[in-house]
């Protein structure tokens, strides 16, 4: 068993931001991320520099939950809002807790609603007129509403209490992952809601929705892969909008609620790792959108990646501060990227208030893939992570790690950024998961950035996918499938992304049955995507593989149509480390930077961590 708890924490010693867009005085923390600017800031002084090495646990809340076989942990950010706090467990069940004391004033499980809810999330959203007060919250693939005071689902809200993501996407997903790890953002009486969905070949778009608070109803939709005669078309194939999945916003967006506009960060197009079959700049994959809150028009928008092939996605949402340029205030909006990059704009024109150079970068030498020219690079502020891996930045922590390092390197290719990916393993630096991560920046009232850094390089390489035998074992059959299907997450070797050890298969047989593994692969778990459209034979030898089990087939399941799309598979999610776990890279191994939106400038850089 492991015990989840939440403690009572410190929210800040800051003070109020001066944009127009934070909320009034309060000790509370009413919106993910502390406001709709997505300030994470507080203006609580209470706490200071002078006594917070004195502060005491006041109360703790245990989630309560077991949870068996899998490691489990809570990523939400809790909002407070008149004293209360609500949050999320492990398992998605929202809790309430009086802030003063920790004592839970009520709970509210999915599954009572009949709702199945894996996976993480980061929040909820808090609506409010008059006596009608609302926790708006997506378990699983379900939005729902409950009432705050008591927790209980209203019933009235969408179909009998429950609103479905993979309605409303202008094509059949019902089969495919659509679910939310951030929570959406109120305005007025909308719910802008984004999601997280498959990162593979078959994957559900990524468009975004607002929903009426009250009914559940969709109100406007916005199409990040644009459909005919719509802005950006021309970017994708022709047929793109019919077949092509993500270009989605995963990590939660802001609000300037006095003008109306909601800024949206999306991530890269699927598949990930290979574009052969979405030509193009692929709008509005990787790109800060500007939308009307109240219609979901495009105001303006600001691609970061063309036609990404390295899984940039925007990690967070960007922070809405005012900062002074050439003797004038100018309301603004910052953007951090994984790459490690703060992209800067004047938050109503979208002009940004920093020079960005679009920089030419190599062409890729895989089969069909045409990489876009250039991308583009803000000129300041400087990058907050380090942008390559060359020799004189290996780990020199000890002589044997440094050797072994050097070793690997020789047959890398790190050149670094935007280097596209071959069958030759490439370094990518900041790593997958930044530089900038999905707990995001802060900023302050004086327009100074604060944001945190992974310097955790890591190698990528794809493998070309081999056409499948007529006529093969089972077995046979399983193991390709599983190559092309799960190796990039679960390795060819089984042992899965480091670190994550939810991710490995060792010794499957002895923690899932052969039918609680393929109601995982079908229905998926955590951030594990459902592969309900895999055909049946495929699903049989990929549990004939994985349990070891050797029948033969006697005849070939395999059509010449059968054969893949993509000639590419990718390898694996591996953080370069040195024989004993450590990073590869000389420390620091994690930073933390304030940065100064004003002029561009560095105020200070400090190690964060070991």
């Amino acid at each position: 068993m492991r015990v989840v708890h939440l403690y009572l924490a410190v929210l800040g010693v800051w003070g109020m931001m001066s944009s127009g867009c934070a909320r009034p005085p309060s000790p509370d923390w009413p919106v993910y991320l502390g406001d709709k600017a997505s300030s994470q800031y507080s203006f609580l002084s209470q706490i200071n520099r002078d006594n917070v090495g004195e502060l005491q646990v006041a109360w703790t809340y245990d989630a309560g939950e077991l949870t068996g076989r899998r490691s489990s942990q809570i990523q939400t950010n809790p909002i407070i809002v008149e004293g209360m706090l609500y949050g999320l467990s492990p398992r998605l069940h929202v809790f309430a807790l009086d802030g003063a004391t920790g004592e839970e004033i009520w709970r509210f499980d999915p599954s009572d609603a009949g709702v199945a809810a894996s996976g993480v999330s980061r929040g909820v959203a808090y609506w409010a007129q008059g006596n009608d007060k609302r926790i708006l919250y997506v378990a699983g693939s379900t939005l729902l509403a409950l009432d705050a005071t008591t927790g209980r689902q209203i019933v009235d809200f969408g179909q009998d209490g429950l609103v479905d993501l993979h309605d409303g996407l202008g094509r059949d997903v019902a089969d495919l992952q659509v679910v939310a790890s951030s929570p959406g953002i109120i305005y007025r009486n909308l719910l802008i809601q984004g999601t997280r969905v498959s990162e593979g070949l078959e994957s559900a778009p990524g468009h975004i929705r607002a929903y009426d608070v009250q009914t559940g109803e969709i109100k406007w939709i916005f199409h990040t892969i644009p459909h005919p005669e719509e802005y950006g078309y021309e970017t994708w194939p022709a047929d793109a909008w019919e077949r092509i999945g993500g270009a989605n916003s995963w990590a939660g967006m802001s609000l300037d609620e006095a003008r109306g506009i909601v800024y949206i960060p999306t991530g890269s197009a699927a598949f990930d790792f290979w574009g052969g079959n979405r030509v193009g700049e692929n709008l509005f994959a990787n790109s800060l959108i500007a939308l009307n809150a109240a219609t979901g028009e495009r105001i303006w928008h600001f691609q970061t990646v063309h036609h990404d092939i390295w899984d940039r996605d925007l990690p967070a949402p960007p922070n809405l501060v005012t900062v002074h340029h050439d003797g004038k205030g100018i309301d603004a909006v910052a953007q951090i990227t994984k790459s490690g990059y703060v992209f800067l704009f004047d938050r109503v024109t979208g002009e940004p208030l920093f020079p960005i150079e679009e920089r030419p970068v190599p062409p890729s030498t895989l089969i069909g893939e045409r990489t876009w020219p250039t991308q583009p690079l803000p000129v300041k502020p400087a990058p907050f992570a380090r942008q390559f891996f060359t020799a004189d930045d290996v780990t020199d922590i000890s002589p044997e790690s440094r050797a072994f390092v050097l070793d690997s390197l020789r047959v890398l290719q790190s050149k670094g950024q935007f280097i596209p990916f071959g069958t030759r393993g490439t370094i990518i630096f900041p790593g997958f998961d930044g530089g900038g991560e999905w707990g995001g920046a802060a900023v302050d009232p004086d327009g100074v950035l604060y944001v945190n850094a992974n310097e955790m390089p890591w190698v990528a390489r794809l493998i070309e996918v081999t056409p499948r035998p007529e006529g093969s074992g089972l077995v046979s059959l399983g193991a390709q499938t599983y190559e092309r299907e799960c190796a990039g997450c679960h390795g060819s070797d089984f042992t899965g992304i480091q670190d994550m050890e939810n991710t490995t298969l060792i010794d499957l047989a002895t923690r899932l049955s052969q039918a609680e593994a393929r109601e995982t692969v079908v229905k998926g778990r955590e951030f594990m995507p459902g592969f309900s459209r895999m055909p049946a034979i495929e699903m049989d030898a990929v549990m004939a593989y994985l349990y070891n089990e050797a029948e033969e087939l006697t005849e070939s399941p395999i059509q010449e149509e059968d054969q893949p799309e993509v000639p590419y598979r990718f390898g694996g999610y591996r953080r370069f480390f040195d024989p004993e776990g450590y990073p590869a890279v000389k420390p620091p191994w994690g930073t933390l930077s304030a940065i100064d939106l004003n002029t561009g400038e560095y105020r200070w850089k400090i190690t964060l961590g070991e």
